[in-house]
């Protein structure tokens, strides 16, 4: 959906198709038919913004065949979708039935890693609508915190020059900005915004930001206007906002059927306590209240005595875009724990899931009108 905010600045609101589980061009098409165009109908918007994710195979065969990224645009268009950003964190294997720390791999010591974002950019470009100012794609936080040394630290420094120059080229080849955002995570070696402005210092600003995720800031226990005036002073742009919310329960008993065996849930209380999931988290007795790393529908609150963190996200949209102007202009809604969701909760047919990304959109859009942004 594309959103007006007072200075003019068009804001594009779309939703993160990690949720769903293709790796294929076939499969990834099918899901327009099956979610996407119901989600565009519920909300009676003539265009939809998809936040595509594209795992590193079909990337791979995209980025090579100009005219695959010209039939994926058609088909793109013909449903009244577009795609401004892509999700360019995990690389593969999203839905297995154990994914956990296999998510922050290849990290950004890697060609790998480098290759795929080289991939997601050069598809993007050819994807973007003909008035979108810039594309973005968000990526992690460089890698998971252990190991991570000296060496591996400037080899990741190495491949963001390297990347930046990439970016560059893609521009000069085709006229289109895309910017690249790292997202900081729990555990990561940049988890927190103080991180970023430690680890992203040398970045080139101009291509390469922040992808701000609301429910990880929430899990730090950040402040949004503490953390983005941080951002601001040191010059590190948010070059994509991924509008979801954690659980958060000031009785972590009642956290346990929220345990499962696919995500990794980065436990955090705010007196520094932490653990790297749930099962840990309850393992070593870590005192309450915790936040945890699961992102849970925005629109739909627990049951008592859990709660979720979207104080934190209206807080954060509020410095985003209660300016004169927009800190950012992509807003990705990332609830990709629909299919892990305790079974009373969880949709049970294609219908269900497209009914609840359109309620948590609705949410989204309605928290941004409320803000003075309008349709």
């Amino acid at each position: 959906m594309r959103l007006r905010h007072r200075s003019g600045t068009t804001l594009h609101l779309g939703y993160c198709t990690n949720v769903h589980p293709a790796e294929d061009l076939d499969g990834i098409i099918a899901q327009f038919d099956t979610y996407a165009v119901p989600v565009r109908e519920r909300l009676g918007s003539d265009v939809l913004g998809l936040g595509l994710w594209l795992a590193a195979p079909v990337a791979e065969v995209l980025a090579a065949d100009p005219g695959l990224r010209a039939k994926l645009r058609g088909e793109l268009t013909a449903r009244g979708l577009e795609v401004v950003t892509l999700n360019g964190f995990p690389y593969r294997s999203f839905h297995d039935p154990v994914v956990k720390h296999a998510v922050y791999r290849p990290d950004w010591t890697t060609r790998e890693r480098l290759s795929y974002t080289f991939d997601l950019a050069r598809i993007l470009a050819d994807l973007l609508p003909d008035d979108a100012a810039r594309g973005s794609v968000s990526t992690l936080p460089l890698g998971w915190r252990d190991p991570w040394n000296t060496a591996m630290a400037d080899q990741a420094a190495r491949r963001l020059d390297q990347l930046a120059a990439g970016l560059a080229a893609v521009q000069s080849e085709t006229g289109r900005v895309v910017r690249v955002a790292f997202e900081p995570e729990p555990g990561c070696v940049v988890e927190t915004t103080g991180h970023a402005i430690t680890h992203l210092a040398r970045a080139d600003t101009g291509r390469l930001g922040i992808c701000l995720d609301l429910a990880h800031l929430a899990c730090a226990w950040e402040q949004p206007a503490v953390a983005l005036k941080a951002l601001r002073a040191k010059g590190l742009p948010i070059v994509k906002v991924q509008v979801s919310a954690a659980l958060e329960s000031a009785d972590p008993r009642a956290l346990r059927e929220y345990a499962e065996p696919r995500f990794l849930h980065q436990t955090r209380n705010p007196h520094g306590g932490a653990a790297d999931d749930l099962d840990e988290a309850f393992a070593r007795g870590l005192p309450g209240p915790w936040r945890v790393h699961y992102h849970v529908p925005l629109h739909a609150e627990p049951a008592p005595p859990l709660t979720t963190t979207t104080p934190v996200l209206r807080e954060a949209l509020k410095e985003l875009t209660g300016g004169p102007e927009p800190l950012c202009d992509h807003y990705d809604v990332e609830t990709y724990t629909w299919g892990v969701l305790p079974p009373a909760l969880r949709p049970q047919t294609p219908q269900q899931l497209a009914d609840g990304i359109a309620d948590e959109l609705d949410f989204a859009r309605t928290q941004l009108r409320d803000l003075g942004v309008t349709a």
